[in-house]
């Protein structure tokens, strides 16, 4: 991609009320634009980022056999009055009605919906088990919206329901989705850690969080450094063992569920069994904040220069920063000889050609997180070298592009 032909809109100062450092960021690389309390828009530099990482949740989704699909946003009321949730979830729930007068929710999750689905569709345990998922808008009307995509009130999620015929099965699931989902952010490049939870509004029987590290994270998560011991503070509390555990703060990104029969049987979402008798489902619910795991790795990786996004959902992983690309020809020539050259090798670039003053060029880079620069000058070409410098180091190295696209390979 020419960053002539792209759109960035990077900002030299936050806005007053941006109080994390990955709001702070996000808003000055030009990633979101706020558009109104705890709403943003995503723009084409931040889309890059959420797309790769939709890109590694589906394929490790996809690789253990779940189903992708796609549900309304918006949902009668009916479907939450059947499990009793259209008073119980709470103010969150942001309820509308349509011109017929008829109650709608803009909805905060999905359990409902998966069930009508699956109640009609499914009936017997040769179809199960099954495991159906999307990646989509969801709405929770926050009290107090704040840290930018952090806590919005509309955020992109990725939620998966299962289905089972036993307990056994939904077990089996549970485990999947709990390596899966550390296979995901594992690829990601978060430093993370899973804890027992509570089940909270969902509702159901287990459940584990993923946490991203970070010392601004607004969950306080309790473990023992004598064993494999870890939770939130909530499960925490009621623990024999507990002031012998250490704490640290966590941003929550990822939470499994076992739900058992909590939706199955208050909608009659029921199955035959071998012996054609009539049974609930058993189902699990297995969530990931995507666009929070944006804000999540900004705020685990940064520094006083800008983001310091893992390689695989940088909006690029190779700037090339060619100085003096509009006045020199060799500098022009040689520039998109290797720009198309590293694309024809697999690599996402992006090529400043907009004829900037380097410093700007590299601030604006570093700003963005983008993993790896080259720079493209006379006086590279001249010793037959290229500067290469990655984004967590200090100094740069002079090197050949084979050698440089060994080193990325």
């Amino acid at each position: 991609m020419k960053a002539s032909n792209f759109y960035i809109s990077t900002l030299k100062e936050a806005p007053a009320e941006a109080e994390l450092i990955s709001h702070q960021l996000m808003i000055r690389a030009g990633l979101v634009k706020r558009l109104g309390s705890g709403l943003y828009s995503w723009m084409p530099m931040g889309l890059r980022v959420l797309k790769k990482i939709e890109l590694i949740i589906r394929e490790e989704m996809n690789k253990v056999g779940a189903i992708e699909l796609l549900m309304p946003a918006i949902q009668p009321s009916e479907l939450w009055k059947e499990t009793e949730r259209w008073d119980v979830f709470g103010p969150q729930m942001l309820k509308i009605n349509d011109r017929h007068d008829r109650s709608f929710c803009f909805g905060p999750t999905h359990e409902e919906v998966i069930t009508d689905i699956v109640r009609n569709e499914i009936n017997s345990y040769k179809q199960l088990p099954i495991n159906f998922y999307q990646i989509q808008t969801k709405f929770r009307d926050e009290i107090r919206p704040r840290f930018g995509v952090m806590r919005a009130r509309e955020f992109l999620m990725k939620d998966s329901y299962s289905f089972h015929s036993d307990i056994s099965s939904l077990k089996d699931t549970y485990e999947k989705m709990y390596k899966t989902y550390t296979t995901i952010f594992e690829r990601i490049g978060l430093k993370f850690r899973a804890v027992q939870a509570d089940n909270g509004a969902i509702g159901g029987d287990g459940s584990h969080e993923f946490h991203v590290l970070a010392d601004s994270g607004e969950d306080e998560i309790v473990y023992d450094e004598e064993s494999e011991f870890a939770a939130n503070i909530e499960v925490a509390k009621n623990h024999p063992d507990k002031s012998k555990f250490k704490t640290c703060r966590g941003i929550e990104i990822g939470h499994i569920f076992q739900l058992g029969k909590k939706y199955s049987e208050a909608m009659k979402a029921e199955f035959l069994d071998e012996q054609g008798q009539s049974k609930p489902m058993l189902m699990g619910c297995y969530g990931i904040g995507v666009s929070r795991i944006v804000a999540a790795a900004i705020e685990q990786k940064n520094d006083e220069k800008g983001i310091i996004f893992p390689s695989s959902i940088a909006p690029f992983r190779i700037v090339l920063t060619p100085i003096g690309y509009d006045k020199s020809d060799s500098v022009n020539k040689a520039t998109n000889d290797i720009y198309i050259h590293l694309i024809e090798s697999g690599f996402d670039v992006l090529l400043d050609d907009r004829g900037l003053r380097p410093g700007v060029m590299f601030s604006e880079s570093e700003l963005l997180g983008i993993p790896h620069r080259i720079t493209v000058s006379e006086k590279t070409l001249a010793e037959e070298k290229l500067e290469y410098k990655h984004r967590s180091s200090a100094e740069s190295e002079y090197l050949s592009l084979n050698s440089i696209i060994n080193k990325l390979k």
